[in-house]
């Protein structure tokens, strides 16, 4: 598996059509339209899926920070960036030859390449073998939505099989989707030492049965990677002496990211289009992240240099992952896709607004039952409510395709995203004080 495909890919996407859906888009946003109608939240979320991989500081990542940042200026906000080193690896060659063949791998970031000649070892099952020494290990992850290396059901049997010897370890990313599932992992130092890959389910059978008989194989993980710029966007409608409203979202992934990116930014761009005039009273930031797949490095930045005092915030909404995603139905081999939002999603909320956010996204799946942050957060929303703000919302979940390459703009319908974004305006309108 090549990294060059994907970055070209991008460049046709993100280099050619983009100019064109920017026009698009920039004058749907200058019209009189409705910025909650589905046709205009698909519309946003179709421009995102089409400027190709969102890997950050990658083409893809680079070109929706200038569309959102023309977007938020086209609405009034005074726009600046907040730029940050994030890792980068681009593959040559990730595969393992079994015999005559060549199994596709993917790579994991933070990757340990093995060189153009890779490793010859036996395979072995971690999960039955006695002795991982020097062995290339065959790590079994069971059937999952997976999202984070930090994950134990991940760190715990990828270290085990570390210390016990193994020379390089394959993760199989048991899903939904078959597919090889790329996983947030921290930005400062890779967990693994050694070589690690991921493979695809549906290709995992050979392999599987080659670690069983212990045959031997070559693992190469081959290519370039270091540090690059990523940028957050940050733009803000300062009104003196006012207390501030605060959106966030992430744009980065490590696929497309149209189902997980997507509806949480649609929402976000016509949320920024109409909160200026329905809170004419308070100060607005609105931010755009990047970094997400390095476990939140770019919100980090975020709240750390550029969030106004908890004190002075009436809320802070985040839109993670998953925010409104189409459901399917889970057949042997394939997945058959359904017109309602997929209900692996989370609605997490300061204590005082739960019992209103559950009588306003009231049957919404996944999202009717909201839960008090107090009980425990995830992803992003954590960073805030870490930094000590009191009023904070937040939704967040993984689709079916999630960290899939799958995850392309089959994956959001219509009318569940609409319903989603206008819940979310309903209920900011009933818990933001209109006059402050």
């Amino acid at each position: 598996m090549t990294g060059v495909w994907t970055d070209r890919r991008s460049l046709l996407k993100a280099g050619i059509s983009a100019p064109i859906m920017l026009e698009a888009a920039s004058a749907a946003a200058a019209g009189g339209s409705d910025p909650f109608a589905s046709e205009r939240l698909f519309a946003d979320v179709k421009t995102y899926a089409e400027a190709g991989s969102k890997q950050s500081g990658g083409i893809g990542d680079r070109w929706i920070a200038d569309w959102t940042a023309r977007r938020l200026s086209d609405a009034g906000f005074a726009v600046e960036r907040q730029s940050f080193d994030a890792p980068w690896f681009e593959a040559a060659t990730s595969e393992l030859r079994l015999d005559d063949r060549k199994i596709p791998l993917v790579a994991q970031p933070l990757a340990v390449p093995t060189g153009p000649g890779g490793i010859d070892a036996p395979l072995r099952l971690a999960d039955v073998s006695d002795n991982l020494d020097g062995a290339i290990a065959v790590v079994r992850l069971p059937y999952r939505r997976w999202s984070s290396l930090l994950d134990r059901a991940v760190c715990d049997p990828l270290t085990d099989a570390l210390t016990r010897g193994a020379a390089a370890v394959i993760l199989v990313t048991t899903g939904p989707t078959g597919e090889a599932l790329l996983l947030n992992a921290p930005a400062d130092a890779p967990l693994s030492d050694r070589p690690l890959a991921l493979l695809a389910p549906r290709l995992a059978s050979p392999v599987i049965e080659a670690a069983r008989r212990g045959l031997s194989a070559t693992l190469v993980l081959d290519g370039k990677g270091g540090l690059r710029a990523a940028e957050n966007v940050v733009a803000r409608r300062v009104r003196d002496g006012r207390r501030w409203v605060v959106v966030s979202t992430p744009r980065s992934g490590w696929t497309d990211c149209a189902g997980e990116r997507g509806p949480g930014l649609a929402i976000w761009l016509a949320l920024a289009e109409w909160m200026p005039h329905a809170f004419a009273d308070h100060s607005l930031l609105f931010v755009c992240n990047s970094g997400h797949e390095y476990e939140n490095l770019g919100a980090s930045h975020i709240v750390e240099k550029v969030g106004p005092p908890p004190a002075e915030t009436d809320l802070w909404l985040h839109l993670g992952a998953n925010v409104a995603t189409r459901d399917y139905q889970e057949m042997p081999g394939r997945l058959l896709p359904l017109p309602s939002a997929d209900p692996f999603r989370f609605l997490m909320t300061s204590t005082a607004f739960v019992d209103r956010a559950r009588a306003i996204f009231k049957g919404l799946p996944g999202l009717e039952m909201a839960y008090p942050s107090s009980e425990g957060v995830a992803g992003e929303l954590s960073e805030v409510v870490k930094a000590g703000y009191p009023y904070h919302a937040g939704i967040f979940g993984a689709h079916r395709h999630h960290h899939a390459p799958t995850d392309d703009l089959s994956v959001v319908a219509p009318e569940p995203l609409a319903a989603t974004a206008q819940a979310v305006r309903d209920f900011l309108t009933a818990i933001i004080p209109a006059h402050r």
